[in-house]
């Protein structure tokens, strides 16, 4: 317990240090977030923050293996974790093609299955459902989406870190109130610190953006992390997707509409729920505060219900997330804002 701990404040304090060794270094070689129309942020501001989030999650992780193999995540869980994260630095430095962001993400996702085996048996409804060779599909694009909508969530300051750290936190206390996948907890509570640490530096007004590397690494290494936890027992699975749900729920709703129209989905946009929400409220704070309470103040109660037994995972997760779906759908997830929609009429008038 103390060694956990201690790592966790370690994971904690790397972050905060190499947060700030990375904004150094950002703004010494001009890697910078310039603002442009489908911009949420009006100054230039570094980016790739979300190293430090990788190094300190990976150095935690790392120690573990040497000081309790037998309660530490599979070293293979971990180089895909590793993978992502390089295939993010890579396009922080300089625009990388989707389809080879794709290909490195999917064979990462392959590496995760094929260390885990596939899916265990899943409660669904009261029910036991045994995918077999179909999980290894379902897991493999479950971590595929959580690694992109991450990245797709991370678009005003502080509501990733926010989010990381929230989900992380209460999930690890689910894993306390269940007493399994020791291994999963002390990774979430590793997570958590190193997210913390960088939220130091990207609480609003945000010093350093986290960028693809620490988003896409801190989405897959959470997918990972609940796709491990059904091993030890499948309410975990549910505690995990239901504390994403914010983001599950933006994301999703935002990628449809979008598709809907014909849109490139690979293309900067401004429309999710939470971007039209800063602009409305006129800040990023509120909304990232926001998101905060949302997921101590509902998703965390329904995650702990289903941890102790009281309601079955999958209905939680539909009951939990109306409520948000309502919200997606009230702060515009996926339309035009109002601007640019204005800005498209007006251009639809001006055409002979």
């Amino acid at each position: 317990m103390i060694r956990a701990v201690l790592l966790t404040l370690v994971a904690f304090l790397v972050a905060v240090a190499a947060t700030g060794a990375v904004r150094r270094y950002a703004i010494r070689i001009k890697l910078l977030d310039v603002p442009n129309a489908r911009s949420s942020h009006a100054v230039p501001t570094p980016r790739g923050g979300g190293v430090a989030i990788v190094l300190a999650t990976l150095l935690a992780a790392g120690c573990w293996h040497l000081l309790a193999p037998a309660q530490a995540l599979p070293l293979l869980l971990l180089l895909a974790a590793a993978l992502v994260a390089v295939v993010g630095l890579i396009d922080d430095h300089g625009d990388l093609p989707p389809a080879w962001r794709l290909l490195f993400q999917g064979l990462a996702a392959a590496m995760v299955m094929y260390g885990l085996g596939g899916l265990p048996v899943l409660p669904v409804f009261g029910m036991q459902w045994d995918l077999g060779v179909a999980g290894y599909a379902l897991g493999w694009l479950f971590l595929i989406w959580l690694l992109n909508l991450f990245n797709f969530m991370d678009g005003i300051d502080g509501i990733a870190g926010v989010q990381a750290v929230s989900v992380c936190v209460l999930a690890a206390i689910c894993h306390g109130v269940v007493d399994a996948a020791p291994a999963v907890m002390l990774a979430a509570w590793a997570l958590a610190a190193a997210a913390a640490g960088f939220l130091c530096w990207n609480w609003p007004p945000a010093r350093i953006f986290m960028g693809d590397a620490g988003s896409g690494f801190t989405g897959f290494f959470i997918a990972t992390l609940a796709l491990t936890a059904a091993w030890g027992d499948g309410r975990l699975f549910w505690c995990w997707v239901l504390l994403m749900g914010v983001f599950v729920v933006d994301a999703t709703l935002t990628l449809v509409r979008r598709l809907r129209r014909g849109e490139a989905v690979f293309m900067a946009h401004r429309s999710h729920a939470y971007q039209q929400a800063s602009r409305l409220h006129g800040a990023h704070r509120p909304v990232t505060l926001a998101v905060l309470c949302i997921n101590v103040g509902w998703l965390g109660l329904w995650a702990l219900l289903v941890a102790a037994g009281r309601v079955d995972g999958a209905l939680a997760t539909c009951l939990a997330y109306v409520p948000l779906l309502g919200l997606a759908v009230y702060y515009r997830a996926g339309l035009p804002d109002k601007e640019q929609q204005a800005a498209m009429d007006g251009n639809q008038r001006s055409l002979p």
